[in-house]
């Protein structure tokens, strides 16, 4: 089997990674500095930084598959990232609380061997319950939507927070494991025979 490297310092990615093909893949952080480039919408923006990530990393391996991935959520034209205060916590939910939004994903697969470079979208809709401000606040105590695309974690205590989805429940919690289960196929890594 090629070694799998994910460029990524996201526990909930190596736990979906880990879900998809087992421990059988290694981990090494991009120092890819994820900064906002300007004139590129929501989808533009994470092909963008999942492809640079992936970049960042492959020169440090001679062979193998290199897997990035980059998530935001979309409320109404706005990308909203990760929140890095309470405040700005606070200010994400209120303004998705009630509203449908997407949550996006750009995924880059880097086949060293082969010499091929696979990086796509995956977009789901996410329908958030209208939040009350206490609710709001509690949650934000808890710890849990800070360092989250969007103010909030599906897999987590922020489940009761969305009332539906339509799309890869995955790819919302950040890796989109249907599609990149088909780039692997394609790569010619199966993932059943994986062990």
């Amino acid at each position: 089997m090629c070694r799998i490297v994910l460029a990524s310092a996201s526990p909930r990615r190596k736990e979906l990674l880990r879900q998809l093909i087992g421990d059988n893949f290694e981990i090494c952080v991009s120092s890819y500095d994820e900064a906002p480039q300007s004139g590129l919408d929501a989808t533009e923006l994470v092909l963008h930084h999942s492809l640079f990530k992936a970049r960042d990393v492959v020169g440090k391996y001679d062979s193998g598959i290199i897997i990035s991935a980059d998530t935001v959520v979309l409320c109404e034209g706005q990308v909203l990232g990760k929140p890095h205060s309470p405040e700005k916590a606070k200010e994400m939910l209120d303004s998705v609380s009630g509203k449908i939004v997407q949550a996006i994903t750009g995924m880059t697969v880097l086949n060293i061997d082969l010499e091929t470079e696979v990086t796509v979208s995956e977009i789901t809709d996410v329908k958030m319950k209208k939040m009350s401000v206490e609710e709001i606040a509690s949650y934000v105590r808890s710890g849990e939507p800070m360092d989250k695309a969007g103010a909030f974690a599906i897999q987590g205590k922020g489940a009761i927070l969305v009332e539906s989805i339509m799309g890869d429940f995955f790819n919302v919690v950040g890796l989109p494991l249907f599609k990149l289960g088909q780039i692997l196929e394609d790569m010619g890594v199966h993932i059943f025979e994986i062990e």
